[in-house]
C-alpha cells in the first residue's frame, strides 16, 4: 500500500443500471395497451422495481462502509460467445467481490443438495417452488473473469500465477436485498452457507474476508488500475424492450406507437448514455482524483462536478476557450491547461 494513499471512503464507478432503463420504457408504453397488456406489463414493471429497490438497499449499505473500494453496478460483460450481467463487483485494497443480489417474495430454503427452494405465502397456503441456485449463477460470472484473465497470459507458467493469484483475490456472494425475507440454511454445506448472506450483513462479510485475506494491500493508484480494467470490459446493452407488447397495442394507437418505436429505433445509434458514464467523463474525473492526491487537496478544488459538465459541454480547443469554462481562472489553467485539453482532443 502506498506511502501516501488517500482513499477512505468507497467509489462508485459505474451507478446506474440497464434495469432502470428498461423500467422507463415500459412506463412509456403501458398507456397504450389494451387490457391484457397492461395486466402483463405492470406485473414485469413490479418486478422490475422490485429488484431496483434490492440493488438500491445493497447501494446504501456500500455507500456507508466507510472503506477504500471502488463498486461497479449493472456490469456486463461478452466474450467470445459467454456473457455474464453482474449485479455489483467490488473491489478492494486485496480483494475482488462478485456480488448477486436477489430480492426475492418469500423465504428461501437450502437443503443439503444446495437447492434453493422458496416458500410463497398466497391468502395462508404456502407454496414451494425451486429457483435457479444464485449461486451458480455467480460462480458462472466468477468463470468467464477468469478465462478472460488467462486468456491474456503468454505462457503456461503466466496461467499458473494468475490462476493461483485469482483463486485468492475472488470472492463471490449471494446477497438477499429483501429485509422480509426468512433464509434457513440449517441443512446447507457450510460452503453454500457462507455463500448467502442478507444486505445488512454484507459490509460485515467484506470487512471478515479482507481481515483473512493474506494478500498485500493495494495501493490506491493500483486499486483504481484493477477497478479500470473490468469497466473496459463492460458492453452498454442495446435492446428493444417494447417488441414483447406490440401485440397488445390499442388499434387507434398503433401509428402513434409506431412512430414513437421508429424514433426509439433511430436515437439508438446517437444515443444516450448519461454523461457519467462516457469515457471522456471518466478520464478528466481520473485525472483530477490524480491531481488531488499528488497535492493533497480535495478534488472539487481542481474541478467540481458541474465544472466537468461544463467543460465536456463546451470541449474547449485552447487556451483561451478554456477559461471561458466556468470555474477555470488563469491560475487553474496555467497548473492544469495543457493535461485536460490533451485529454479533451482524443474525443474530437
Amino acid at each position: 500500500m502506498g506511502l501516501f494513499d488517500k482513499m477512505k471512503d468507497p467509489i462508485f464507478l459505474k451507478e446506474s443500471s440497464n434495469a432502470e432503463v428498461q423500467l422507463e420504457k415500459l412506463r412509456e408504453i403501458e398507456p397504450l395497451l389494451n387490457m391484457e397488456g397492461k395486466s402483463i406489463i405492470r406485473q414485469d414493471i413490479k418486478c422490475l422495481e422490485y429488484g431496483i429497490a434490492g440493488e438500491k438497499n445493497i447501494a446504501f449499505e456500500l455507500k456507508n462502509s466507510h472503506m477504500p473500494m471502488y463498486i461497479i453496478h449493472d456490469l456486463y460483460i461478452e466474450y467470445g460467445d459467454l456473457s455474464a450481467q453482474i449485479d455489483y463487483l467490488v473491489i478492494t485494497r486485496k480483494l475482488c467481490f462478485v456480488i448477486e443480489c436477489k430480492n426475492l417474495i418469500g423465504n428461501i430454503e437450502i437443503n443439503n443438495s444446495g437447492d434453493f427452494i422458496r416458500n410463497i405465502d398466497f391468502n395462508g397456503k404456502f407454496k414451494k417452488e425451486g429457483i435457479y441456485s444464485p449461486i451458480t449463477q455467480c460462480q458462472r460470472h466468477l468463470e468467464l473473469i477468469k478465462k478472460i484473465k488467462l486468456d491474456k497470459c503468454k505462457s503456461v507458467i503466466s496461467q499458473f500465477i494468475v490462476s493461483k493469484i485469482f483463486e485468492n483475490s475472488y470472492k463471490t456472494v449471494v446477497v438477499l436485498a429483501n429485509p422480509k425475507t426468512i433464509l434457513n440454511a440449517k441443512y446447507a454445506k457450510k460452503e453454500i452457507k457462507d455463500k448467502v448472506i442478507r444486505a445488512d450483513q454484507l459490509v460485515r462479510y467484506i470487512k471478515e474476508k479482507y481481515i483473512e485475506s493474506i494478500e498485500a494491500p493495494l495501493s490506491d493508484d493500483d486499486m483504481l488500475e484493477w477497478a479500470q480494467s473490468f469497466m473496459k470490459l463492460h458492453k452498454e446493452i442495446e435492446k428493444d424492450y417494447t417488441k414483447k407488447y406490440e401485440q397488445y397495442i390499442i388499434d387507434n394507437k398503433v401509428d402513434l406507437v409506431s412512430e414513437e418505436l421508429k424514433e426509439s429505433n433511430e436515437s439508438k445509434e446517437v444515443a444516450t448514455v448519461p454523461l457519467e458514464e462516457t469515457e471522456i467523463y471518466k478520464d478528466l474525473r481520473v485525472f483530477r482524483l490524480n491531481k488531488s492526491r499528488e497535492e493533497n487537496i480535495k478534488p472539487y478544488l481542481i474541478y467540481n462536478n458541474n465544472e466537468l459538465e461544463d467543460l465536456i459541454q463546451k470541449m474547449p480547443k485552447n487556451r483561451e476557450e478554456l477559461l471561458k469554462v466556468k470555474g477555470f481562472n488563469n491560475i487553474k489553467v496555467d497548473k492544469y491547461g495543457n493535461s485536460i485539453l490533451d485529454i479533451i482532443d482524443k474525443y474530437r
